[in-house]
Parts: structure tokens; C-alpha cells; sequence
């Protein structure tokens, strides 16, 4: 309960909503289900606040059973006291537990540890009292030849070196130099001696200093990966002296001469003990501050590109352009099936266009094609206008973001569908397939290859995989899957299949032919009721003979549908069909202790349009001809892209040119703009004014703004400024110097949850 009541009080909502998901979390339901079919229960939480209670949950029952650990540990030793029990059993985060353990936590040999072997503990209590005693004929006391003792000199250093730990472990110590540093400690880097040549790609860092709760997570990642491939050098510390001076008001008691023993101890403690730890505890928050935050950045990137406008079941060619090698083109049918593939050579060296445009006209007419998709990869803007110069009628023409495809045909999973041919087939299929449905076809690829992130190869993997497929999961069952057409790796994402589920069903569907009904699964090996009762409500059948099969209505209300169409006089198609129908039902009538409204207004308008896709209608761009390299850009051009990345200092965008450019944060909007996810989207078309072309670095700089900036004399560059441009395939990695990326606020929420 203490744990319902916490999470209630993070997320702003009711214990009894918070204690009706828990429940339902741990009976095996899935965020999808949850959000989607009880949302009585939960009172309409939506998929985020779900998942967001899984999370919490978990996190704060790890807490626990590291609690239980450290009292066992401490109970063993004999050390527990009343109080100390208290104080674990009232630590709210993981790191108040850990400063409570400190001093009871098994460890190394330590100069401390030596000291205390050595029998100098008294020693050291005597000097903390700071009473009016000579620290020398104290410490003559103590001289032990056999111990090792051979002086007063001696003596006293071992008692100052178990004042130094004692210093360091001591909680309230700890957590005052912890606030210290994140309200005043600064991050600062620094060129490796003689690696100034090598690290040229880091030199906006040879010599860099800023506030620990400011620095924007792009930067932070930035840097420390400078530090890891040995080019940089990092320290974060607050101001020193006032450091030890926090420590002096806690230990200080006095001016004497043992004042001045524990003293020295104070700043060495500091020092070799405490700063240091402190640090790797503030490396660690801000990393993961950093990390959630990047991680957060690419998830809504990924959820973009998942929901990213699909053209549908069209006939297909596809093609991955190419010059020295060729342009490998398949041909596929309307389910995404390759019918026939081939290589042609319109482009340089070989300008073979009139051959190639005849095949392209051949197989067009053999395989009555309906849209054509062209990767935007090398050769693209000149493959693009050969097959637009040909006599197409009506069909469609568009350039597809083909990043990720290259992992996709070198895959397992690419190998298994297409054992017989070579990555190039496999290449262009995929391409093909991302146009007719972009989420289909992505499931298929490791979502952090798709290149829609930033620095996602620095941030911790784990969570960043758990984001990715909750992201993946989300989307999958937000736009629902066609059960008989559905490859194995779009099945696995549905709510409560999973691998080996998908598989069955696969192989269950390749041995007995199309499903004909929901109620069939139950037909699939290992597929049992909570598994059917997870998944069923996001598989469709489109030609299903029950038309409740094609819709998101889960079967669990089919009987309700069908009392609904009775008491109307009328089929359920007809319910399906007819708005008359539907509107002179009264819902209130069917109100019950399992079904309220929310869930009557969902089967209503599923009843609407039953099993609709959310995602918008597909938009071809085409881009400006006569603008296919970056040698073709002038300053001032107004062009067409599609937003191709965001990150946190901007949006890229492909003009055309094999090089995606920047429209830096500053130069989104003619008004101010904290987050370029505000302003753009994923795959959205934009217009954009060409400020800069820098060939040799290969960067490009662009603007939205409606305002002419191009002609204004430039403001003054900050010291140290950054040139956060990026090529297509490495913009993730590149960072900008931006102000809006504090990270003071999520520093703040991590202390409260992790410490």
C-alpha cells in the first residue's frame, strides 16, 4: 500500500486506480490490454501512465528486496540498532540505503581497515572529541612495535585515516556534498596531452567548463564519449573549499590541537574519499539523466516513424539505386510477395537508359504496377528523374528513407525470408515494402539501427531496448495487425504472444491455410486463454465471416454487440453499417459491473469504422529537379525536404542532395522554441531556406523561419561555438551548444526516485 500511495502521489492520480493496474500487471496483462479493455477498471488510464506504474512498481519492489539484503547483512554482524533499523525501513531511494550500509558493507583492505587492525580506533575517538589533550602523548600510547606503531607520527596518521573514512561514510555528510554538487559542482574537459590532432572532432571540448544541472544531455553524452576513446578528460567538483567547510561545521568542534588532527583528516577524507565517490555517484545520475533523456528523444522519433503514413496494398516496384553496380529492382505484389527481380543501369558509368527504361516498362505492364519506391540512398535524385522522364500515367513515383535497410537484408530474419538470394534483393524488397507499410516492414529491423536517434550507442542499452519496445509494442497494437497476412516478427510485438507464440501461429497458418475467425486461434499449439484474451482484440481478419473479426471489438463483447444489433432488429452488419442505427442506441442500457461508457463509446466507434488505421494518408514529395548534389546549392534557395531526424538542438532534413542538412533549434521558428519536437515531425514535408553549404565538411545549414535571415550580417559567434551538422548516416552523433537542454529537472525527478 505504501507503494500505491507513492506512485498515486508521482503520477497525480488515484491509490485505487494505481492499485487496480498493479493488480492487473501482476495477473500477466500487458500495457496495450490494460489501456485498450479495462478501462473501468483502471478509470481510462492511458498506455504511458500504464506503463509508467509497471516501471515505478518494479523499481520501488528491487528497493525492497535490496532493503531486506542490507538488514540481513547488518543483523548478521550484530551492528543493528533500533534506530538504524528505522532509518533503513524509512530510505526512499536506493542511494539513502546505500549511505546507511556504507559503514557495515563488506570492503577491501583500506588504510582505515590497517589502521583499525592496528588498534588506533580509540585513538582516533579521542582526537574527534577535540578536548584540550596533546594529540603526541596520546598517540605515545599507541606505539606498538609488534603492530607496527613505531612513533607518535605513525600512530596519529592511522587514527586521521579511520577519521578520514568515518568522515566519508557518514549519511548526512554524504548527501550534504551530494546537493553540493549538483546545486554548484561543475563538469569541465580537457584535451589528453598530444591527442590534439586525433581528437580534432572533440575540440570544442579541449577546454570546457559548465554547471553540472545544466549541461543538455547531447553534450554530456558528447563528452563522455570523448573520455572513453581517451581523447578527453573529464572532472566534475563543486567549489572545494566550501566542501570541506560543510564537512568542518558537522566534525569541527573546536580550535586545539586536536581540532587541527581531525582537521587534516577532514580535508583528506574529502579529498581521497569522499569527493571521489560523491563523483562517480554524480557521473552516474547524470548519465542517467542523459541517457532518459536521449532515450526519450529517440523513442517519439521511433513512435514517428512506426506511425509514418502507409500507401497500402499496391502493386510494387521497388528499386535500390546504385551507378558502378547498378539499380536492383524487385517487383512485388500487393501482399509485399516478390514476384521477379532484375538490375538495370540508367545512371554513369553505363547510361543505359533507354534499355533500362524498357524493362522498367515491360515489368510495369506484366505486373500491372501501381506505385513505384525509390531508395534515398546513393544514386537516388538521378534514378529518381530516369523514372519520372518515363510515360507512367498515374503511377505513383516516391523516394523512400531506406535507413536500416542495409541491417535488414544482412539479417537472420532476412536470410530465413529470402534464403535464395543476395542483400541487394533483399534490400530493394524491403524498400518496396516500407512504402506500402512503413510499420510492417521496420518491426523487422534492431530499432536503434534505424538511425532515428541520438547518441543511442552511448546511452545504457538495456533501457534503451526496454523504451524501444514498449515504443514498438505500443504502435504494433495501436494500429492493429492483419492476422492472415502478418509476418512472424510483426505477430511477436502483439499483446501476449511474444516469439514462440508468433511462430505457432505462423506455422499453424502455413499448414492449414487462412485463419477464418479469431475464435481459431485457440486452435494454435500453446496458445491458451490468457494469451487469446491478450491478443485477440488486436488481430484482424479481414475476410472473416463474422464482420467483428475485422474490427478492434474484442471478442470478449461480442455477445453485448450482438444483444446491441437485437434489440435494434438488425444484424450486426447492419449496426456496422448503418449510423441510424447506432446513434438511437442508448448506451446507458448496457451499462453493467464489467462495462461502462468508456468502453460502449470505443465499441461505437469501432462500429464506425471498424478496424480503421490511425496513421494519416500518405503524401509523396517530390523534390526540386535540377537540385541533385550539394555543389547545386545556393544560399537563399527555398526547397522542399522531409524531416529525416530531430534531436534535441534541431531538425535534419533531406533536400535531395545525399546529404541531410540542419535547421538548428534557433532556426525552427521565427519564435522561440524549447523542443523541436513541438514543430516538426518525423517524415513531415517541409520548406526550408538554404543558409550555408560548407562542401569540404559536407554541411549543410538551413532555416524555416519565414523571416529572409540569409542576408543579415551574422551576430557575433560565442566563444567555443559548435558546428552541429551531420552527414545522413552519423547526424545522431553530432550536438549542437544549446541552452535548452537543462537538465536540472531531470536531475531533480531521478533524485527523488533513484537518489
Amino acid at each position: 500500500m505504501k507503494h500505491i500511495q507513492i506512485i498515486a502521489a508521482e503520477l497525480a492520480i488515484s491509490a485505487d486506480q494505481v492499485s487496480a493496474t498493479v493488480r492487473l500487471l501482476d495477473e500477466g496483462s500487458t500495457v496495450p490490454f490494460i489501456a485498450r479493455y479495462r478501462k473501468e477498471i483502471t478509470g481510462s488510464l492511458d498506455d504511458l501512465q500504464v506503463a509508467s506504474i509497471r516501471d515505478r512498481i518494479q523499481q520501488l519492489r528491487e528497493l525492497d528486496a535490496r532493503r531486506e539484503v542490507i538488514l540481513k547483512s547488518i543483523k548478521e554482524q550484530e551492528k543493528l540498532s533500533p534506530e538504524l533499523e528505522r532509518k533503513i525501513n524509512a530510505a526512499q531511494t536506493l542511494t539513502e540505503l546505500e549511505d546507511l550500509y556504507l559503514p557495515y558493507r563488506p570492503k577491501r583492505k583500506t588504510r582505515a581497515s590497517v589502521a583499525r587492525e592496528k588498534g588506533l580506533e580509540p585513538l582516533a575517538l579521542i582526537l574527534l572529541q577535540q578536548k584540550h589533550t596533546d594529540p603526541s602523548l596520546e598517540a605515545e600510547k599507541f606505539i606498538d612495535e609488534e603492530k607496527g606503531i613505531t612513533n607518535e607520527a605513525e600512530a596519529l596518521q592511522g587514527a586521521r585515516d579511520i577519521i578520514a573514512e568515518m568522515v566519508s561514510e557518514h549519511a548526512e555528510t554524504r548527501q550534504r556534498i551530494r546537493t553540493l554538487f549538483l546545486k554548484k559542482g561543475t563538469i569541465s574537459s580537457s584535451v589528453l596531452r598530444g591527442k590534439e590532432s586525433e581528437a580534432a572532432k572533440y575540440k570544442d571540448y579541449f577546454e570546457w567548463e559548465e554547471p553540472v544541472g545544466k549541461v543538455p544531455s547531447h553534450r554530456l553524452l558528447a563528452m563522455r564519449r570523448g573520455e572513453k576513446e581517451m581523447y578527453l578528460s573529464l572532472n566534475v567538483a563543486p567549489p572545494e573549499e566550501e566542501a570541506i567547510h560543510l564537512i568542518s561545521r558537522e566534525f569541527l568542534k573546536g580550535s586545539n590541537a586536536a581540532s587541527e588532527q581531525v582537521e587534516l583528516a577532514l580535508t583528506d577524507g574529502y579529498k581521497r574519499l569522499l569527493k571521489p565517490s560523491i563523483e562517480t555517484e554524480i557521473r552516474m545520475l547524470t548519465k542517467k539523466a542523459a541517457d532518459e533523456e536521449a532515450i526519450r528523444v529517440f523513442a517519439e522519433n521511433l513512435k514517428q516513424l512506426l506511425l509514418a503514413a502507409p500507401l497500402g496494398q499496391k502493386r510494387m516496384m521497388a528499386i535500390d539505386p546504385g551507378f558502378r553496380t547498378g539499380c536492383k529492382l524487385v517487383c512485388l505484389d500487393n501482399q509485399g510477395k516478390l514476384l521477379e527481380y532484375t538490375a538495370i543501369f540508367p545512371n554513369a558509368p553505363q547510361n543505359e537508359q533507354a534499355r533500362a527504361g524498357t524493362i522498367v516498362q515491360e515489368l510495369i505492364k506484366k505486373y500491372q504496377v501501381e506505385a513505384i519506391a525509390i531508395g534515398n540512398g546513393t544514386a537516388s535524385r538521378e534514378t529518381d528523374q530516369f523514372i519520372r522522364s518515363l510515360d507512367l500515367g498515374d503511377i505513383l513515383v516516391a523516394v523512400v528513407n531506406e535507413s536500416g535497410a542495409s541491417i535488414y537484408s544482412a539479417s537472420e530474419v532476412a536470410r530465413e525470408e529470402f534464403p535464395n538470394h543476395d542483400v541487394t534483393v533483399r534490400g530493394a524488397v524491403s524498400i518496396g515494402r516500407r512504402l506500402m507499410d512503413p510499420l510492417a516492414e521496420l518491426v523487422k529491423i534492431d530499432a536503434k539501427s534505424i538511425g532515428v536517434g541520438q547518441y543511442q550507442h552511448d546511452v545504457d542499452q538495456g533501457a534503451l531496448k526496454h523504451s524501444l519496445d514498449d515504443v514498438v509494442t505500443n504502435c504494433v497494437n495501436k494500429v492493429g495487425v492483419e492476422l492472415n497476412t502478418a509476418s512472424k516478427e510483426l505477430l511477436t510485438y502483439v499483446s501476449g504472444l511474444g516469439p514462440q507464440l508468433a511462430t505457432n501461429i505462423v506455422n499453424y497458418r502455413n499448414e492449414n491455410g487462412p485463419f477464418t475467425s479469431r475464435e481459431e486461434l485457440k486452435k494454435v499449439p500453446r496458445l491458451g486463454g490468457k494469451a487469446f484474451e491478450q491478443a485477440a482484440g488486436f488481430l484482424r481478419i479481414r475476410e472473416a465471416k463474422n464482420p467483428l473479426d475485422q474490427s478492434a471489438v474484442h471478442p470478449e463483447r461480442y455477445a453485448l454487440v450482438n444483444q446491441m444489433a437485437r434489440d435494434m432488429k438488425a444484424s450486426v452488419g447492419d449496426l456496422m453499417s448503418r449510423k441510424e442505427l447506432r446513434n438511437a442506441l442508448n448506451l446507458d442500457r448496457y451499462v453493467n459491473r464489467d462495462v461502462g461508457i468508456p468502453t460502449l463509446q470505443d465499441i461505437m466507434e469501432e462500429l464506425a469504422k471498424p478496424g480503421r488505421d490511425p496513421r494519416e494518408r500518405y503524401e509523396a514529395v517530390k523534390f526540386q529537379d535540377g537540385v541533385n548534389e550539394m555543389t547545386d546549392l545556393k544560399i537563399g534557395m527555398s526547397l522542399v525536404g522531409v524531416v529525416t531526424n530531430i534531436t534535441k538542438f534541431g531538425a535534419f532534413v533531406d533536400v535531395g542532395v545525399h546529404q541531410d542538412g540542419l535547421v538548428h533549434i534557433s532556426e525552427l521558428s521565427d519564435s522561440f522554441v524549447s523542443d523541436p519536437a513541438q514543430v516538426v515531425k518525423l517524415g513531415q514535408k517541409v520548406t526550408v531556406k538554404v543558409k550555408e553549404v560548407d562542401i569540404p565538411r559536407k554541411r549543410i545549414s538551413l532555416s524555416m523561419k519565414r523571416q529572409d535571415t540569409t542576408s543579415k550580417k551574422s551576430a557575433p559567434k560565442p566563444k567555443r561555438k559548435e558546428s552541429p551538422y551531420g552527414s545522413k548516416q552519423s547526424n545522431n552523433q553530432k550536438e549542437s551548444r544549446n541552452p535548452d537542454g537543462d537538465l536540472q529537472a531531470k536531475l531533480a525527478m531521478l533524485k527523488g526516485k533513484w537518489g
